[in-house]
């Protein structure tokens, strides 16, 4: 099983933008390093849906903003290792819409969050043509 470990201070600013962005989807990348079966995050990065027709339940990473990050983390020696984003009102698995826009090797944080906030944390690599969940860590 691959481990994502995800700081609590970064898993904290994830949840403050997921509520903060409710009830539309947001999303961003995670910057870090990957050994063997461990993704380690060591920075997340908020980026501009520009899925403006479908803001609420779909999502789509601004180009320019996943430039800049993917620039950030190599001047910083780290890498792009996923996408978070959020499900509102809906729970943090991933959809058929999620599975045809993943890439193999990336993990997929996605936060359910509703109108009291955040309600569940959970991440997913690509397996193939399936998603497994990884082991969440902090």
């Amino acid at each position: 099983m691959n481990t994502l470990r995800l700081p609590t201070d970064l898993r904290r600013t994830l949840e403050t933008w997921a509520h903060e962005g409710y009830p539309n989807e947001r999303c961003g990348l995670l910057l870090g390093h990957v050994t063997d079966l461990v993704s380690e995050v060591r920075e997340v990065v908020l980026a501009r849906n520009v899925n403006v027709s479908r803001v609420r339940d779909r999502f789509e990473l601004d180009p320019e903003d996943f430039i800049k990050a993917d620039a950030r983390a190599r001047a910083e020696g780290m890498e792009i290792v996923g996408v978070w984003h959020t499900h509102p009102d809906h729970p943090a698995r991933p959809s058929q819409i999620d599975r045809e826009s993943a890439w193999s090797g990336w993990s997929y944080v996605i936060l359910s969050v509703g109108s009291g906030g955040v309600n569940g944390v959970r991440a997913w690599r690509l397996d193939g043509t399936e998603f497994v969940e990884e082991d969440l860590q902090q």
